[in-house]
């Protein structure tokens, strides 16, 4: 058993859209990020995906809609719903997963590194 800090891990990076890894949970990977901007519209075949808002407020975007999520708030995108994060200033984030989920999904981009994270 281990404690983990999320303020000290997020003071580890400034980069943004790049998720790292904190803590592995069975088959899934607790990862923060700090984001801001816009990222990639896509989507995951394989998994649903929980955004859970530490600091600040971000938007999904989907074809049905655009949600806001406050700081201390939470969302599951569905596997197969095709969706846009974004942030209008920089917002720090929980992502939890499935290991190996891959942050651009099914999309091509040539401005955004695919990743499915690094371990801090």
């Amino acid at each position: 058993m281990q404690v983990i800090n999320l303020n000290e891990k997020f003071n580890l990076f400034s980069e943004q859209w790049s998720p790292k890894i904190i803590a592995t949970l069975n088959d899934h990977h607790f990862k923060v990020a700090k984001i801001q901007g816009e990222f990639v519209s896509h989507k995951h075949e394989d998994s649903d995906e929980a955004f859970i808002v530490l600091k600040g407020e971000m938007f999904i975007e989907s074809p049905e809609q655009t949600i806001k999520i406050q700081e201390g708030e939470m969302c599951v995108v569905d596997k197969n719903t095709i969706h846009k994060p974004f942030a209008l200033s920089e917002c720090w984030i929980m992502l939890v997963e499935l290991a190996g989920t891959v942050n651009t999904g099914d999309a091509n981009s040539e401005n955004l590194e695919s990743t499915a994270g690094s371990k801090i």
